[in-house]
Order: structure tokens, then C-alpha cells, then sequence
């Protein structure tokens, strides 16, 4: 090689020179994120048509004896942290899986107040059929009715029914003693 060559290196001087180049690192830098974005794009793509595939398999392979998230609950009662506890209100399942634990006497005092003061209904087959009425309703539907005392042998026979229990003296078997 003379002297008289172009090239690159400068043999004058002890060291070779290190030219960056910055367009050259724009140049590669554009491209890897454009690749990036790219290959992103392309995995979001793929893992979406991955999780219908599943989500189809899945329907169309699913056991017919398979239990269901409901059966495969533990059985009531529930610790209060444990997935599914709540309490079956008037007007469905209330979910207390992540409340403080007095959440569930709070919820059940509501649904109580509620029956005291409105009474307690249950529908059943389309008709509303009355449990409980509070007591001044109970009262005014007695009235009402006209009721007749009893009396005579039928009344006697009650009333000592009333008064006599089963005591341990004789073994559980006969009422022999008397409230007084």
C-alpha cells in the first residue's frame, strides 16, 4: 500500500481517529422504535386472537358436570374475608367479601328495621303473601276478625295444659308439675 491511497486512517498519527456519525444514530434510532411499535402492535394483535381462540375452545369443550363459581363455594356460613360471603337480603345477595366485619350486623339490623316497621312479605308463584305485620297492624286485623272466647270443658282442658310441664321426675315422660 503507498502512500498515494485514499483511505479512512490517517498513518501520521499514533492513534485512529473515531468519527460519530449523529445522523447515522438518528437513522438507527427511528428504526428500532418504528420496530418496536411494530412488534408491539403485532403481539397485542396476536394475544387478542389467541384469548377468542381460548374463550371459543373453551365453549365448545366445556364439561357438562363442571361446577360452576357459585357450587364451587365453600358452604355457609363463610369466613368474612373468604370469596362469597354476604347475606341473602329482601332484594338479593349482598356481597360483604371485603368490608369491615360489623358490615354484616349493620346490613341484617337495616333488613330487620325494615320488617318491624313494614312488616315481612314473600312472593312466591306472583303472589305477595304476608309473614309478619308489625303490631299495631296485627292488632287492628284481630279486632277485626271478631274473635269469641273460649269456654267450657274445651278451655279447662287449655289452661291446665298451660300450667303443667315435664319435669325431671319423671323421666321426660308426663307433665306432673304445676306453675303456680
Amino acid at each position: 500500500m503507498s502512500k498515494h491511497e485514499k483511505t479512512v486512517a490517517d498513518f501520521d498519527k499514533p492513534y485512529e481517529a473515531n468519527e460519530i456519525g449523529t445522523k447515522q444514530i438518528l437513522y438507527f434510532s427511528a428504526g428500532l422504535f418504528l420496530l418496536i411499535v411494530v412488534t408491539f402492535g403485532l403481539m397485542w394483535a396476536l394475544q387478542i386472537v389467541l384469548e377468542d381462540d381460548r374463550k371459543a375452545q373453551d365453549e365448545k369443550e366445556r364439561n357438562p358436570i363442571a361446577l360452576t363459581k357459585e357450587e364451587r363455594l365453600a358452604p355457609e356460613p363463610r369466613l368474612q374475608a373468604a370469596p362469597g360471603f354476604g347475606i341473602d337480603g329482601p332484594n338479593g345477595r349482598i356481597n360483604l367479601e371485603l368490608l369491615p366485619p360489623q358490615s354484616e350486623y349493620r346490613e341484617l339490623q337495616k333488613i330487620w328495621d325494615a320488617q318491624l316497621k313494614d312488616g315481612q312479605k314473600v312472593v312466591k308463584d306472583g303472589k305477595e303473601t304476608i309473614v309478619t305485620l308489625p303490631i299495631e297492624d296485627a292488632k287492628s286485623e284481630i279486632l277485626k276478625e271478631n274473635l269469641k272466647a273460649r269456654s267450657g270443658a274445651i278451655a279447662e282442658k287449655a289452661f291446665e295444659d298451660a300450667r303443667t310441664f315435664v319435669s325431671a321426675a319423671s323421666a321426660g315422660r308426663t307433665k306432673n308439675e304445676r306453675m303456680r
